[in-house]
């Protein structure tokens, strides 16, 4: 970890008084932290975008258990790619409705095609993958 570095930002009072009720809101100690998070999700989107090394992200899918063959289905996908799934868990939310998680390391790009393979198959009523980090490079 580097040195600690102190630094002057100039903003318009009214940015300042929406950022620092967000600051608030979100039970920030101090603006730093509140500045490094905004600056740490700035670096794993570009991380992302740039998609050259080793990705981590979460995949949450609900379905209807009920629905014909979907589960066998959604296996089937994540078996294709048992290389990316670090663990799933699966929650019955109530009596038809599934819960499933997935935790995703690898190539970025691969990462992104299974999760569209998985949210796009029929029967899937929403899905969503959260992209973050593997932590090497952020500080």
């Amino acid at each position: 970890m580097g040195k600690t570095i102190r630094f002057g930002v100039s903003l318009d009072s009214d940015l300042l008084e929406r950022f620092d009720a967000l600051c608030e809101e979100k039970s920030y100690q101090t603006r730093s932290e509140a500045i490094r998070d905004l600056i740490r999700n700035t670096l794993v989107q570009r991380e992302w975008e740039q998609s050259g090394g080793l990705q981590a992200g979460t995949l949450s899918l609900v379905y209807d258990h009920h629905q014909s063959d979907l589960a066998q289905k959604l296996t089937e996908i994540q078996h294709d790619a048992h290389d990316l799934i670090q663990c799933t868990m699966h929650v019955h939310l109530d009596h038809h409705n599934c819960l499933e998680v997935l935790v995703l390391r690898g190539e970025g790009e691969r990462i992104r095609e299974l999760a569209q393979r998985l949210i796009s198959t029929k029967g899937v009523k929403h899905g969503k993958l959260g992209l973050t980090t593997t932590g090497q490079g952020i500080v």
